[in-house]
């Protein structure tokens, strides 16, 4: 999500909602490593049922790390991304469902950030080529010494995209590690494994909460799932409080800042490559055993239980006196909205609203009057309320001259205060400032006189005389930074939307028909946004048609703006979305005669491919945080150029070209293995149903894979460095139900046959807990005459038995098992 301090800006704000993760460690004896048991209870004393991995995030670091040496070919890649797969199911022990999501062919709202990332990819390596050439010549013509520079080809991270070779290995690879997992190792045994993989349309994450939303729909869904999804993005936050699931956590890398990066030229740590003088490499050990070697910390993981998050967020949003009862669910749905103006991926965020300067409670303090005085909610069932929307921009657009005044001043003053104090001095040992999470032990001070003498001396040096992070000294007009862009707008200045309107869609402010348009489009991103959090793709070919946003003041009359969107629209091809997203430097992932759409001359698309193109910083310092004026696809355009040369395809190119389904995976031990045995023996039963009773309550349809891995049958390694021996495994295309639980479903639930629970919740409500839950429950309940009627299983009978029972304390509900 386009909300690079949103996960700050929350876990300072909500700091118990952060925990650090504890792994347990694989021992070796005699020279053979022992792994971990994973069937054993999860250290972090809590059992989770579904882990869901948004893969994008763990392919990017692995394929390209940052803090490591890089791997040296796609096969150190692909056990990069195995190890990684197995740290966190190690972690989170999931005992019913593994889901992994690859991201497929995405929708043209998500494509034009895409198609900005991939060109400034692109672009960046460019220029860092040049730049290490250029810096490499003058260290060499002033003697300076520099290691012989290794011709390599680089890798494109561009190839992680859906429709490449790259992606297609990736998925074979994957359904071999899986194999080899149910096979081999007793933790995976009753696990059912789904793989997502780039062939199956929709990012990552939206895949896992398709598949969430419709298994809640389910009559046979368990209430009390406990759901842990692996991601990095801000957007999986507003994604796992969307899906309303009492018990949902994200795990994550744990971030540390200022991690130790090796300079590009020499390979040394301590400085970066403008920095580098081509000294000699200082000596690593006594026969300098480890010159090759790099220091690098593992990486460690954290928590976000979103379960305590929602419950910070019923504190802050709570309201009293309101002319009819508060649903906090709705409140939920609300807050999720009103985080998508201060950015998103799909929409740039209004020039007024910064997170960094407290947005988001701005918003909030609005939003408490506007539903005081207008009787309802923002949001309904994924579908906006414009009239009350358009009474919130009305007061963010009345202070919004404040707002951008106040923020020059405060620049203004920062910057100054710099001038006179320099930067700050930062401490090592037990007063280091620490990551977010960590529970490991502080350095410990080695001589505290010491040290408090350093820290004296530092406070009270001078400009001219402070020192960097790495203790060298740096000179009063040595900045790191680069001069200050030229701002043309001011929007601290009268006059700002005037010049706003003319720098940046180069239309006067009194075109009130063009404002009109920039903010009906805006308008329709929010619909499309909230119908994407909640109910799915609405349209496919649906995008915002600008690079800027309007003014909140600009939303006046917007009421009627929105209807709906195009229905039965179709997401691209892998291969269209290739030509839709890629710069012709990465054509070589493509068929040569659609590379050559990319850069001949006779091209008729050839300006969708700019050699270079402009990076407006708007307001930002650096490049990666400004606007990327690139053109954007016209879909018409590109269909009509691709028809000449869809027949030069290899039926190899076809296949990739294909949209896929789910694959489902299960082994031996699985309840659910002697129905599917059946299925493959008679060959016949195309479409049958999935018993819920049989696989945790999960309902689909299955289909008979094309290249199923089958039970006692060896298979071989896609690039035949081994075999693998499959005891115990079956493999189907699966599809989920159709059926999509919304939140106005929830108070259907006396008049539909099915009866979706919501776990704990202050209101009388029904939970359905198993027994296990019902004994963990007991420590934190008081029985009484009257309260919630909680069902239980008795193991004995199979029947149901209720017990009336009060909550009595809401917060300990966090930290019980269920």
């Amino acid at each position: 999500m386009g909300v690079p301090a949103f996960f700050r800006w929350l876990s300072r704000k909500y700091p118990s909602i952060i925990v650090h993760s504890v792994e347990e460690k694989g021992k070796e004896c005699n020279g053979v490593r022992i792994p971990v048991d994973t069937t054993k209870p999860n250290p972090n004393e809590v059992e989770f049922d579904n882990l869901y991995l948004d893969m994008n995030g763990i392919i990017h670091p692995c394929t390209h790390p940052e803090d490591k040496p890089a791997p040296k070919n796609e096969d150190e890649m692909m056990v990069a991304i195995f190890e990684y797969i197995d740290r966190l199911f190690n972690i989170v022990r999931p005992r019913r469902v593994l889901y992994m999501a690859i991201d497929g062919v995405a929708p043209r709202a998500k494509m034009n950030q895409q198609r900005s990332r991939r060109f400034r990819a692109s672009k960046e390596g460019v220029e860092l080529a040049e730049e290490k050439h250029r810096i490499r010549e003058e260290i060499i013509q002033r003697g300076g010494y520099l290691p012989p520079d290794e011709i390599k080809e680089r890798f494109d991270s561009n190839c992680i995209t859906p429709g490449t070779e790259f992606m297609d290995n990736l998925a074979q690879c994957l359904r071999y590690y899986v194999a080899d997992r149910l096979s081999n190792d007793p933790g995976w045994k009753s696990v059912t494994v789904f793989l997502s993989d780039a062939s199956v349309p929709g990012e990552g994450e939206h895949k896992i909460m398709d598949f969430i939303r419709r298994q809640r729909a389910q009559p046979n869904h368990d209430p009390n799932t406990h759901h842990c999804l692996c991601g990095a993005d801000a957007d999986l936050i507003m994604l796992g409080l969307a899906t309303h699931e009492p018990n949902f956590t994200i795990i994550r890398e744990e971030f540390k800042p200022n991690k130790p990066r090796p300079c590009a030229l020499c390979g040394q740590l301590g400085h970066e490559i403008k920095d580098c003088q081509g000294t000699a490499r200082e000596k690593q050990g006594q026969h300098d055993e480890f010159a090759d070697t790099m220091p690098v910390s593992e990486q460690e993981f954290i928590f976000i239980r979103l379960s305590v998050l929602r419950e910070y967020l019923a504190r802050e949003l709570t309201m009293a006196s309101l002319p009819f009862p508060f649903d906090f669910e709705r409140s939920i749905d609300d807050w999720v909205f009103m985080c998508f103006f201060v950015g998103n991926d799909f929409l740039p965020h209004l020039p007024s609203l910064e997170i960094r300067e407290g947005a988001i409670d701005r918003l909030v303090n609005i939003y408490k009057d506007v539903v005081h005085k207008t009787g309802g909610y923002l949001t309904q069932n994924g579908y906006v309320n414009l009239e009350r929307v358009e009474m919130i921009m009305q007061a963010v657009g009345v202070a919004e001259d404040n707002i951008f005044k106040k923020r020059k001043e405060d620049d203004v003053r920062f910057l100054s205060r710099a001038e006179q104090h320099g930067p700050a001095y930062l401490t090592t040992g037990q007063f280091a400032p620490q990551a977010l999470g960590r529970r490991d032990r502080p350095e410990p001070v080695q001589n505290a006189r010491h040290q408090a003498y350093d820290m004296r001396m530092q406070s009270s040096a001078g400009p001219s005389d402070r020192t960097d992070s790495r203790g060298m000294k740096r000179k009063a007009d040595d900045s790191d930074s680069e001069p200050e862009p030229e701002d043309n707008v001011r929007l601290w200045e009268e006059g700002w939307k005037q010049r706003y309107y003319k720098t940046k869609f180069d239309v006067d402010v009194t075109d009130e028909d063009f404002r009109q348009r920039v903010v009906k489009s805006y308008v329709e991103g929010l619909c499309w946004v909230l119908r994407y959090y909640y109910q799915g793709c609405a349209s496919w070919k649906w995008y915002f048609p600008f690079h800027y946003a309007p003014f909140a003041s600009d939303f006046k009359d917007i009421k009627g703006m929105f209807t709906d969107f195009e229905k039965g629209t179709k997401p691209f091809k892998p291969l269209e979305q290739l030509m839709s997203v890629f710069p012709a430097a990465s054509g070589n992932f493509l068929p040569q005669t659609w590379r050559n759409l990319m850069t001949g001359p006779d091209s008729s698309i050839i300006d969708f491919y700019p050699d270079d193109f402009a990076i407006d910083l708007n307001g930002k310092k650096y490049a990666w945080q400004g606007v990327a004026l690139l053109p954007f696809v016209d879909e018409r355009r590109l269909r009509a150029a691709l028809a000449d040369v869809y027949p030069d395809l290899t039926p190899e190119e076809v296949k990739r070209n294909s949209l896929g389904s789910d694959v489902l995976f299960l082994g031996k031990s699985h309840p659910l293995f002697d129905f599917i045995q059946e299925l493959y023996r008679t060959e016949s039963h195309e479409g049958t149903e999935i018993p819920p009773e049989l696989c945790h309550g999960i309902q689909g349809t299955l289909n008979l894979d094309d290249d199923p891995i089958l039970p006692d049958k060896e298979s071989v390694w896609p690039d035949n460095h081994f075999h693998v021996i499959i005891k115990c495994l079956f493999l189907f295309i699966f599809r989920i139900p159709s059926k999509v639980l919304k939140p106005g479903d929830w108070e259907k639930g006396n008049r539909e046959p099915w009866r979706p629970q919501l776990g704990f919740n202050p209101n009388r409500q029904q939970a359905h807990l198993d027994q296990s839950s019902f004994r963990a429950l007991r420590l934190v309940v008081k029985t009484r005459r009257t309260g919630w009627t909680v069902s239980t299983v008795s193991p004995e009978t199979s029947k149901p038995q209720q017990t009336h029972l009060f909550v009595e304390h809401m917060v300990l509900c966090d930290d019980i098992i269920l």
